[in-house]
């Protein structure tokens, strides 16, 4: 028996799918490797690159941003720094503002904040009790523009975001039950149909671990010693579709790796369906959009109409 297969049967912190047990160690190498080989399979960083990490204070993009800080700390042609946005949610959003604020300088790495009240003059709290939609929605439409427009200020040239397999195989399932195929092209690796100018390329380099993988590895390393989660989830869509998903992987280990893995399959006819024409810019703010008026004005508006 090999040294890793002693270490790794007596004292195990993680089985695969396929049943090999691995150790602390073990399994951290195990882990690492697969977000570089992520990395350098699909070409997520260039050789000279400017990389935002979104962090949120989760363990997947705090776990993102350690990872590629680590990765690319000593490569002079590669920057990784970090951004978050206060999203002003009461609480929790205050609490994971504090956590990226000390993690980031705990670790040396730059740091940019932003606030989406000093920037549109509203909180997501506000907005959610004014708009009769559900609140991942508006969060999603209000820090998505807010994080590109910053991202491309600062001269980023990729946002790397912590999204791994099961929000990825949620996502694909969620597309599939709305009958929104549209939407699916835009998933994969590297975020996205079509490229614009003013459109900075989201990347996810957890793409291929789990999240109780990345939940692992951040409690292992001492990145977080809890996921919280935020309150406005319980709402959500993808939490009914995330426990449908989940009561299948214990059944059926690896049904969410199979998700994924047979999307990639079909992802580049996809990509050539819906990746035809260039990509519009919002006639009111000049922001990428797939229509006349983005969804970050339309929502705008709508709150300035119930404000009256």
């Amino acid at each position: 028996m090999s040294q890793r297969n002693k270490c790794c049967e007596s004292k195990p912190v993680h089985r695969l799918t396929g049943g090999e047990k691995l150790c602390k160690k073990h399994f951290v190498d195990y882990f690492e490797r697969k977000v570089k080989k992520t990395l350098t399979v699909y070409k997520l960083v260039g050789k000279k690159e400017r990389v935002g990490v979104a962090v949120s204070g989760g363990k997947d993009s705090l776990s993102c941003l350690y990872l590629l800080n680590n990765i690319f700390r000593a490569n002079r042609g590669v920057e990784v720094v970090g951004l978050t946005i206060d999203m002003g949610i009461r609480g929790y959003g205050d609490r994971q503002f504090k956590k990226v604020k000390k993690f980031c300088s705990k670790h040396d790495i730059r740091l940019y904040t932003f606030s989406l009240e000093e920037d549109s003059g509203i909180t997501l709290d506000k907005a959610i009790k004014m708009l009769d939609d559900k609140p991942c929605t508006i969060c999603g439409v209000l820090r998505r523009q807010l994080l590109n427009r910053k991202a491309r200020e600062l001269g980023l040239t990729r946002i790397a975001t912590g999204h791994n397999l099961d929000d990825e195989a949620q996502s694909i399932l969620m597309n599939q039950f709305r009958r929104n195929v549209r939407a699916s092209a835009r998933l994969g690796p590297v975020s996205g149909v079509k490229k614009a100018s003013k459109f900075v390329p989201r990347i996810k380099p957890l793409y291929f671990c789990s999240e109780d993988e990345t939940l692992l590895y951040a409690r292992l390393t001492g990145i977080t010693k809890k996921s919280e989660v935020c309150p406005r989830r319980k709402y959500a869509f993808r939490k009914d579709v995330a426990n449908a998903v989940d009561k299948l992987e214990s059944r059926y280990p690896g049904v969410k790796q199979n998700i994924v893995r047979s999307f990639l399959e079909i992802l580049p006819l996809l990509k050539r369906e819906y990746g035809q024409g260039e990509l519009k810019y919002c006639k009111n703010c000049g922001e990428p959009t797939s229509r006349e008026v983005c969804n970050n004005c339309l929502l705008m508006g709508k709150l300035a109409s119930l404000a009256k």
